[in-house]
């Protein structure tokens, strides 16, 4: 499993990390989270607005700060 967080390093896109990571914690699943704050990178994905969460290559939430529930169910998903 890959996870990216896209962004350009603003505090929602710390918090999505620091959410993730919690996420990950509480599945108990060791996985690093790649950040993204290359503009032309993330545009490559098709966001518009940030922060953004992909998993595996797919985008799977942008434009808002998901909370950690939130993310333990779309990981659940992977």
């Amino acid at each position: 499993m890959i996870i990216k967080i896209l962004g350009s390093g603003c505090q929602n896109c710390v918090t999505l990390g620091e959410n993730t990571a919690t996420a990950l914690k509480e599945l108990r699943k060791d996985v690093e989270i790649i950040k993204i704050t290359n503009k032309s990178t993330i545009q490559e994905y098709g966001v518009k607005s940030t922060p953004a969460l992909v998993i595996d290559e797919k985008v799977v939430s942008a434009g808002k700060v998901l909370n950690p529930e939130d993310i333990v169910k779309i990981l659940a998903e992977y």
